[in-house]
């Protein structure tokens, strides 16, 4: 009999997800009471009484808790921003933090003007973000305020081509004829496979399941390896030369290495 409840109360420590009592739990069983010192789920654990009547039970309600916590979700977000369209999932861990899964992605370039400098030549983009992503969500104040940290799996295409001006790049302070060198045109890729980011924003609920969001931060994507390529110019020398300067150039620029998070979205919390 002792063997039968030393392992049903094993069994009930290693099914409870709770944190350990602060005082003695009282297992019965039959006509002998037993004090251990064990945790418990809190809809099983009576802390007046401080008694489990169902060791077996715990386990199966821990199992069934965890279960019905994954498949139900304590909110679901729509977002728009420098990610890209997007939505996420968020799992309540407890009163002021939240595990969050969600997705970013689209042509990024249309929302935002669709070009960027790199010292003196213009380069317009045409892009197609895809950005699944994993964090957690904190309110360390209990009100609007949050902080968002987490990791990025980026998987972005970015397609440039550069603009002359007056008829010339200007590229590392050196000035090439447009029409010797051709179209300059390329794309950039970021060498990280995963980015980890920072965010800080304001979550305000506008009624009981209804809220708004904005988010700033950045996210940390690592160096660019460039592959800008000439065409349809009259000096094959003054376009190598050139290419090889925008490449440079573009490797060597240190703001790209970090992806902007800004982001504004409504959820509806269950």
């Amino acid at each position: 009999m002792k063997l039968i409840k030393l392992t049903a109360v094993s069994a009930a420590i290693l099914g409870s997800t709770a944190a350990m009592a602060a005082d003695p739990i009282v297992v019965v069983d039959d006509n002998d009471t037993v004090a251990y010192p064990v945790a418990a789920p809190a809809y099983q654990y009576n802390q007046d009484a401080g008694i489990i009547r169902n060791t077996t039970g715990a386990v199966v309600g821990t199992t069934k808790t965890i279960f019905n916590t994954a498949i139900n979700p304590a909110a679901v977000s729509a977002e728009v921003g420098s990610l890209g369209y997007g939505a996420n999932i968020a799992w309540s861990i407890n009163e002021t933090t939240e595990l969050q899964a969600g997705w970013a992605g689209g042509d990024v370039a249309d929302l935002f003007g669709g070009d960027f400098d790199v010292e003196d030549i213009e380069y317009d983009v045409d892009s197609d973000f895809s950005n699944p992503y994993l964090g957690v969500q904190m309110r360390p104040a209990a009100n609007w305020f949050t902080v968002g940290a987490g990791v990025i799996v980026p998987d972005n295409d970015i397609d440039i081509n550069a603009n002359s001006k007056n008829g010339e790049y200007e590229i590392d302070n050196v000035k090439y004829d447009a029409s010797e060198v051709g179209t300059l045109k390329g794309s950039v890729e970021h060498r990280n496979d995963l980015a980890p980011y920072l965010t800080v924003g304001f979550r305000p609920n506008i009624s009981n399941n209804f809220g708004v969001f904005g988010e700033i931060g950045a996210a940390y994507l690592g160096d660019v390896n460039s592959s800008v390529s000439a065409s349809g110019g009259t000096n094959a020398i003054e376009a190598e030369n050139a290419v090889n300067a925008a490449n440079r150039e573009l490797e060597n620029e240190d703001y790209l290495e970090w992806l902007p998070i800004v982001k504004l979205g409504a959820t509806y919390r269950f």
